[in-house]
């Protein structure tokens, strides 16, 4: 566990006991920042996050506390992005299982602009680096969300941007390049 001296944030690994916790944050920011609300499809994970994360041999889910309180969530699963509803050609470039994708990187609104998913992410870069289980970190995120896609474009490339393909969702597509690995 690392604790941040100046700001009282407590970054760790998540475990069984962070689960509501990390669970409330991802169902608040889908509910209240996207506006909408939870999808089975896309969202089983939020409701099984003990089997997605803390039970899957290649899978993590790092969480940022605050004062007792689970602020901050990022995970990483060992899948590419899919198709449907991502382009074929994309699923075929970032597949199973050697790619790793980042998901849930939220941070409840009140806490936001601290850092902290800068600290959350970096060590979910540093855990896909140092893993020989993975080749490429991959990640999509909506660029109508406020800061999204400039934060991402501080961490890696846009590899598709699917913003023009039609209503709904704005979706870009980007790659984190990972680090030189110390051994394979």
């Amino acid at each position: 566990m690392t604790v941040s001296r100046t700001t009282g944030y407590l970054f760790r690994l998540a475990g069984e006991d962070d689960v509501p916790g990390a669970r409330s944050v991802m169902l608040d920011t889908f509910y209240q920042v996207f506006d909408i609300g939870y999808r089975p499809e896309h969202h089983a994970d939020v409701i099984d996050p003990r089997t997605a994360y803390l039970r899957h041999p290649h899978n993590r889910l790092w969480v940022a506390e605050h004062e007792g309180r689970i602020v901050a969530t990022t995970a990483i699963r060992a899948q590419g992005p899919r198709h449907p509803p991502h382009p074929r050609w994309l699923a075929e470039e970032y597949p199973d299982p050697r790619t790793a994708q980042l998901f849930r990187v939220y941070v409840r609104p009140e806490h936001q602009r601290r850092g902290l998913a800068g600290r959350l992410v970096t060590a979910a870069i540093d855990y896909v680096t140092e893993s020989p289980d993975f080749d490429r970190l991959y990640l999509h995120t909506d660029a109508r969300t406020q800061g999204a896609l400039e934060f991402w474009l501080t961490q890696g490339h846009i590899i598709h941007d699917a913003r023009d393909s039609g209503p709904g969702f704005q979706t870009v597509h980007l790659e984190i390049p990972l680090r030189e690995r110390a051994t394979r």
